[in-house]
């Protein structure tokens, strides 16, 4: 299992639209295949602070998200509502490793 965690801030005067772009973005990923979890965090000290943590199967399906139309509808969508370039780190997940945990 493949986890990637990103950070995003966004300029003040997007945040709503962010939130509508990137529930979009989460209604369409969380039916792919592979796709394990989908979430998207709004910090509570910061409201232009998100993170999004993405949790898949395998590094294949991990990858193939970032080619699927709704993905590139986001990140298009998005990229100047940014205050900076979005911070994205994979992870190698220990446990939970059983499937049914996930969802």
């Amino acid at each position: 299992m493949i986890v990637t965690c990103v950070t995003v801030y966004v300029k003040k005067e997007f945040i709503a639209e962010f939130i509508e772009a990137t529930l979009e973005n989460h209604k369409n990923s969380i039916k792919e295949e592979g796709n394990l979890r989908f979430d998207v965090l709004q910090c509570n000290a910061d409201e232009t602070r998100f993170f999004l943590y993405e949790a898949y199967l395998t590094e294949e399906s991990a990858a193939a998200h970032k080619k699927t139309d709704h993905y590139l509808k986001w990140r298009d969508t998005v990229a100047n509502w940014m205050a900076r370039p979005r911070e994205g780190v994979a992870h190698s997940v220990i446990a939970p490793l059983e499937k049914d945990l996930w969802k």
